[in-house]
């Protein structure tokens, strides 16, 4: 893992350092919040209602998690007492937890508290209307009724729309902005909230709200960071992707849910350059993954240098040399865990992989020890959330066919999977003593009969 960084706020190291954990990093003794005074800050800047939905959209599928659980013990009174630190402007951030996730590929995230993701779904609730007026329709991550399936499905129809059905040439441009997260300029982004919140925002208590963006925005996640996985997962992961390898004032953390948003409309702005300065109709964008289809292959050429230089200039990013890809559609397009091909869909070598390794991991656990409930109920529910994701490509034949092949006969006991192969669902309960019994029934019809000396000489003599 990197050494710890010198944090902005405390002067001292944050999180680990020299490679050993520290569990938690002394607090600051510099002051994290940025006040807003009380003419900008007044009682109704955010009411109260608005602090109740936040809490109850924070919480959706987690709220068996200890955090939830600890928050709801007293709920009403620390809601109250939040929505009054939000309209005085004495909110501040809490310490995160940070740890590694190996899957789909390994990344380092910092999980806020409870009750600083509550104030995240305040913010976002008050800040996306606006957003998504200015955001292109092409644009597709953290967005309502976008997403990954959706940005495939409108790169299949660029390729088909550009090709004329596939029957004249064309290129696709695919980009990648290097350690993009962990390469943000917070005070850039905070500078281009103003700007926006000035142009965009139509109440008067804009003040308010750019206090509280700045606030968490500026907010040094290392400082209080508690460590939730063992340092040696570090190992392996470049500097770039991690907040300890980083300048001060750069990054923003992978996990909260602002940070997914702010990253989207940090963007934006090369969006629209894409669309409307460099006049490109098939155009998509999810998160730091650019995608361009054309006709003409020099001219995809010439809108590396152009893209380059307007990151570099606008947004202190750049793009990853060796992500780069310029190539015919007809040898596909990997793009969002998938491969599009002419006509169709199919799932990508990460997704496949991690299927397997998934399957694998279970028939371990089922050859190890006896089951209990809770492994039976997370097979189920890991099996069926690959084949959700599978089943929008055109994989029947490879997840029949992994499943047959690979998948221990203990669960194909007790799972079945429908000729759709779209999810495995339980078998009624009798099944496996039926089984048995018809398996013991075979294997005694299979047996050779045994026959006496006497009788085969009687029947010799016949």
């Amino acid at each position: 893992m990197p050494s710890g960084r010198v944090g902005p706020l405390n002067g001292v190291a944050t999180g680990m350092a020299g490679g050993a954990a520290t569990g938690v990093a002394e607090p600051s003794s510099t002051p994290v919040a940025f006040f807003c005074p009380m003419s900008e800050a007044s009682p109704e800047t955010f009411s109260l209602e608005e602090v109740f939905e936040a809490y109850h959209s924070c919480r959706r599928h987690k709220r068996s998690k200890a955090s939830a659980l600890a928050f709801e013990v007293d709920l009403e009174s620390n809601l109250i007492e939040l929505w009054r630190e939000l309209n005085s402007g004495g909110w501040k951030p809490g310490p995160s937890a940070v740890f590694i996730v190996e899957k789909p590929v390994k990344r380092e995230i910092f999980a806020a508290g409870f009750r600083d993701r509550v104030v995240h779904h305040v913010l976002i609730h008050r800040l996306n209307p606006y957003f998504e007026k200015t955001f292109i329709y092409d644009s597709y991550s953290c967005r309502v009724g976008k997403g990954t399936h959706f940005g495939i499905e409108r790169v299949k129809r660029f390729v088909r729309r550009c090709s004329d059905n596939y029957t004249h040439d064309a290129w696709v441009l695919k980009l990648d902005i290097r350690g993009f997260f962990m390469n943000i300029s917070r005070p850039l982004l905070v500078e281009l909230l103003g700007d926006f919140l000035a142009r965009r925002y139509p109440h008067p208590d804009r003040g308010a709200l750019l206090a509280l963006c700045r606030n968490l925005v500026l907010n040094d996640p290392l400082v209080g960071c508690v460590t939730k996985s063992p340092p040696e997962l570090w190992d392996g992961l470049p500097a770039e992707k991690s907040l300890f390898g980083v300048p001060a004032d750069r990054g923003l953390p992978i996990g909260n849910l602002t940070s997914q948003v702010f990253a989207n409309f940090y963007l934006d702005g090369l969006d629209h350059f894409c669309k409307h300065e460099l006049g490109l109709r098939y155009y998509g964008r999810y998160v730091d993954d650019l995608v361009i289809v054309h006709e003409d292959r020099d001219r995809l050429a010439a809108l590396v240098p152009r893209i380059r230089d307007w990151l570099a200039r606008e947004r202190l990013l750049d793009l990853h040399p060796r992500k780069i890809r310029l190539q015919h559609y007809a040898k596909g397009v990997p793009f969002l865990g998938a491969y599009i091909l002419p006509g169709r869909v199919y799932p990508g070598h990460r997704l496949r992989r991690n299927f397997r390794d998934v399957i694998d991991r279970h028939d371990a656990v089922v050859d190890d020890h006896a089951h209990d409930g809770d492994e039976i109920r997370s097979f189920r529910s890991s099996i069926n959330s690959y084949l959700g994701i599978l089943k929008h490509a055109n994989s029947w034949r490879f997840r029949v066919g992994l499943l047959r092949a690979r998948l221990s006969p203990w669960w194909k006991c007790r799972f079945v999977l429908p000729e759709g192969a779209e999810k495995v669902l339980k078998r009624p309960e009798g099944y496996h003593g039926n089984v048995r019994k018809r398996v013991k029934i075979r294997r005694l019809a299979e047996r050779p009969v045994e026959v006496s000396s006497e009788e085969s000489e009687s029947t010799d003599n016949r």
